[in-house]
């Protein structure tokens, strides 16, 4: 009776799995750890942390960037909350959150992404390479930092999220209003109604969830906002409706 080889079997078939997982190109790799500042021992590691989910069906979500954003998220909030809570020591609570909410969102980690190339180098579905919008940019930002994280701990991390927020650290000095409290303050000088806001949304998995609001004012049409809190989409909105109406800070 010959002995069967099943574990052989199983084995060969999770190497050619791993051998097809999708990489960087060794320069597309140079460019990006120049611009992080940072050079990564496991490649592959880098190589995960901008993979997007769909060019890697059925792999599992170690296979993509989905749990290195969930760690990224949580370091990225953790440095800049700490920066914040240094740099102005005599500031409570309330001034800190609107500075925080200014520089750890979609929006940032969108623009530091493409300051990184992200949207070049995203490995995906070709497919879906024209359907790559600031969410999955952000998310994929979120996975590098966590992939710094991971290998070469926090200090490491906090490092390149200070280079790569530099500007945006320098920027900060003057407490940044909340674009809802901009919006309400704009929409009573014009004579309308409080704003009001509606949740009509939500959609991604539990631990990266996304909330889309509207917000209505007087006679406008009403304008949606999307944001990984519900707060997070009513200050997407409201800042929506006042870059529609031309409205700075007042």
């Amino acid at each position: 009776m010959k002995p069967s080889r099943p574990k052989r079997t199983r084995q060969r078939a999770r190497v050619r799995r791993t051998l097809s997982l999708p990489s960087l190109l060794s320069d597309q790799r140079v460019q990006l750890e120049e611009k992080l500042g940072y050079t990564f021992k496991d490649k592959t590691l880098l190589d995960r942390a901008v993979t997007h989910p769909g060019a890697v069906p059925g792999e599992g979500a170690n296979a993509s960037y989905e749990r290195l954003e969930f760690l990224g998220d949580r370091v990225l909030g953790l440095v800049i909350a700490s920066i914040l809570y240094d740099r102005f020591d005599t500031e409570p609570e309330g001034g800190l959150a609107p500075r925080l909410n200014a520089m750890v969102n979609r929006e940032q980690c969108a623009e530091v992404a493409k300051h990184l190339g992200l949207d070049r180098l995203l490995l995906t579905d070709p497919a879906e390479k024209q359907q790559i919008g600031d969410r999955v940019l952000a998310n994929a930002c979120e996975a590098v930092l966590g992939a710094v994280f991971l290998e070469a701990g926090y200090k490491t991390a906090a490092g390149v999220v200070e280079r790569l927020w530099q500007r945006d650290l320098k920027a900060v000095s003057k407490r940044p209003k909340d674009p809802k409290t901009v919006l309400q303050e704009w929409a009573q000088s014009e004579g309308h109604d409080v704003p009001t806001y509606q949740i009509i949304g939500r959609v991604g998995p539990d631990h990266a969830p996304e909330f889309a609001a509207c917000v209505y004012v007087g006679e406008f049409s009403p304008v949606e906002g999307r944001g990984a809190t519900k707060q997070d989409a009513q200050r997407a909105a409201a800042q929506r409706l006042l870059e529609e109406q031309g409205v700075s800070d007042l």
